[in-house]
């Protein structure tokens, strides 16, 4: 466990300030207990879609990145909550195993995917998904797929604050050629369609609306000259933010505000943040309101 302990090299923005108290649990009974323990807790994989205020946050977070286990016995495959996407997509694809391709270019980790149904490339975490071990507050408990209820970009984790811990799936037997061609496909889509981490951004900023794309609606409003402080939006994709030069979190809620207004004023559609936010600044707890973020 760290105090004031500084956040900003564990976020993929490169953003944040200092964090009142921060464990990182090496086993999932630890994580259980760290959880019995702080029941008030913020849990974060990667910090890959989480915006983290430059002030700091005067609280407790738990990182998992250390519950990295991973077995695979025949087509089932086991792993913890802290897992990185490409560790585990490259993993199945060593034993010629297909569905988890798609996450070979996403920095987040397992729990956070499952959490938030990540897809892309015409598969979801969901697909393949068997039960996940959970802890809902009082206890561990074991969810079916079924029980996860999945939707886009959704989960019941967002509902009821239950904490993935680890998770089943089962994957089916391929030629790995093609695995790992699908996954240099993967690889390539995203260099061209989303920015190196050379350039710290969060990924996706906001959700795409029903029947259409954020990132459509957002150059049609010339958002990709859109800038805000050291924060811009990325010109190869209107629905990225990067970390131009040394941004704080609030030039990137301000720049937000901007890009969602201006989208709002000129198409009529509200657009809902993909991302999370963590802090406890008045100044930026306004602006994530009318962000809507949660």
């Amino acid at each position: 466990m760290e105090t004031d302990f500084d956040i900003s090299k564990y976020t993929s923005f490169k953003i944040g300030g200092k964090v009142k108290k921060v464990y990182f649990p090496k086993s999932v009974s630890e994580f259980v207990e760290i959880l019995e323990k702080e029941p008030d807790a913020k849990v974060f994989g990667n910090l890959s879609n989480t915006l983290v205020s430059s002030k700091g946050y005067d609280g407790v977070i738990i990182l998992t990145n250390g519950l990295s286990d991973i077995k695979i016995v025949g087509t089932k495959v086991y792993c913890e909550c802290g897992v990185k996407g490409p560790m585990l997509s490259q993993k199945a694809a060593e034993q010629g195993l297909s569905g988890f391709e798609f996450m070979i270019g996403f920095p987040g980790s397992v729990g956070g995917n499952i959490c938030m149904n990540a897809s892309a490339h015409g598969q979801s975490i969901s697909d393949k998904l068997l039960s996940v071990k959970c802890y809902d507050g009082k206890c561990v408990k074991d969810y079916t797929k079924e029980e996860m209820a999945f939707s886009y970009r959704h989960s019941v984790c967002a509902e009821k604050n239950i904490i993935v811990l680890s998770a089943e799936f089962e994957l089916e037997k391929a030629d790995k050629d093609v695995i790992k061609r699908k996954m240099e496909e993967n690889l390539e889509f995203r260099k061209t369609r989303q920015p190196s981490l050379v350039l710290p951004n969060c990924g996706s900023i906001f959700k795409n609306p029903d029947g259409d794309s954020a990132g459509r609606l957002l150059d049609s409003v010339g958002a990709k000259t859109f800038s805000a402080g050291g924060a811009r939006v990325w010109e190869h994709h209107a629905n990225f933010i990067v970390n131009a030069s040394n941004a704080t979190s609030e030039d990137v809620l301000n720049l937000m505000i901007k890009m969602s207004d201006e989208v709002e004023t000129r198409c009529g559609i509200k657009l809902q943040p993909e991302i999370k936010y963590l802090g406890n600044d008045d100044k930026e707890d306004l602006l994530c309101r009318k962000l809507k973020i949660k």
